[in-house]
């Protein structure tokens, strides 16, 4: 991991990394009282890769102030995400949403490159975000719901070196950015770890521009450039289920992206283990967090989980991850197809408050010193008051 002072790591574990900011805002008006604190950290066994933690408090209140208005919010000591939601404001069917993010770190770069991590060529970022939601229901009546969502906001990002960049290594400009995102929803998954039932087919597209003031390049004597206009746009379709008697789970997940026009700060980033680092998580185990930079890609998941007792307090999970990437030119690699496997014992008491799972990985295709293969161990943490409280 990335070796930095006390200070730099206690603030950088407590940061929301790209959680429902910009990209991976959640796309409807959450409908649960939600109260919950969300820890994860993942590390590799060998070599060093960018922090991978994350560390945040959840609050959602779907009846804040009056019982059409929806409070949500992503609480870290430097960072904080939300959104002030409002059911029926335009018609019976149509929901409005304020969002607001901002903080430190929020857009932290990391460079990897075949497997390498260069922290001279990493920098810090900060970033702000205000955002205008329109949510619209399409199927009234029907038991599963289908969203339209359209969005429309300004992020405004300015970068810096961090303690190990490169005196000679310029940072990007100051970035003033708009964005427009629109997508379909079918169903919907919960933003918490890993939930028991869970449905989701949806689709997305989203343009952003960048107001730079001429500033497009950065790096080694500007050997780099940001696009003025990136386009994305991808899909996803995926389950949970358990069997309420054997307690047994089966989790799938399908995700297809591309890009038009992407550069190295808005391009696809794959590589992980984190399952709440962003709402469509692209998780490969064994992979550094954000390892491989992509044009496109199509990524696949699966995990089995079985009880190892008859109370089902202690759980045992397999899960496996495959992308076949097209790659940003420059970080080509051997091997469009990157495959992880791991495992994962999980603990969560009778009341249900709170779980813990220990976790491993291992990355078949991660380069390492010009050879495949990576490991890495990590622990993931979810504290529920609302749990707690009903036990009572």
């Amino acid at each position: 991991m990335l070796t930095i002072t006390r200070n730099r790591i206690l603030l950088t574990t407590c940061l929301i990394i790209s959680l429902f900011a910009g990209l991976d805002c959640l796309a409807q008006l959450d409908p649960e009282r939600r109260n919950l604190i969300e820890l994860g950290y993942d590390q590799p066994l060998a070599g060093q890769g960018p922090q991978a933690v994350y560390a945040y408090y959840y609050y959602n209140n779907p009846e804040f102030v009056r019982t059409n208005v929806v409070l949500r919010l992503a609480v870290a000591p430097v960072y904080l995400d939300g959104e002030l939601g409002f059911k029926q404001l335009i018609s019976r069917y149509t929901d409005v949403g304020i969002g607001f993010s901002g903080g430190l770190y929020g857009d932290e770069y990391y460079e990897v490159r075949q497997g390498k991590y260069l922290k001279r060529e990493s920098f810090d970022g900060h970033d702000g975000d205000i955002s205008l939601s329109i949510y619209q229901l399409l199927d009234p009546g029907m038991l599963i719901p289908l969203n339209l969502v359209a969005r429309g906001g300004f992020r405004y990002s300015a970068y810096e070196h961090d303690g190990t960049t490169d005196d000679a290594f310029e940072t990007p400009g100051t970035q003033p950015m708009a964005y427009t995102r629109v997508g379909l929803r079918f169903a919907g998954k919960e933003p918490v770890l890993y939930p028991d039932l869970g449905l989701e087919m949806s689709v997305w597209y989203q343009r952003q521009w960048r107001f730079d003031d001429g500033e497009d390049s950065y790096g080694y004597a500007g050997d780099r450039q940001l696009s003025p206009a990136t386009g994305l746009y991808w899909a996803y379709a995926g389950m949970n289920y358990t069997w309420t008697n054997s307690g047994q789970k089966v989790s799938f997940a399908v995700t297809a992206g591309g890009s038009t026009d992407p550069d190295r700060l808005n391009a696809w980033r794959l590589g992980g283990v984190l399952p709440l680092v962003s709402e469509f998580p692209l998780i490969i185990p064994g992979y550094y967090y954000e390892e491989l930079t992509a044009k496109k890609f199509v990524h696949l998941y699966a995990a089995y989980e079985v009880p190892l007792d008859p109370k089902h307090l202690f759980k045992f999970k397999v899960e496996g991850a495959s992308a076949n990437v097209g790659y940003l030119p420059g970080y080509e690699q051997p091997d469009r197809w990157q495959s992880g496997a791991g495992c994962a014992l999980t603990f969560a008491p009778p009341k249900k408050n709170f779980q813990i799972v220990v976790r491993y990985g291992y990355g078949f295709n991660a380069l390492r010193h010009g050879e495949d293969g990576a490991q890495s161990v990590g622990l993931l943490f979810q504290y529920d008051f609302g749990a707690a409280k009903k036990s009572e």
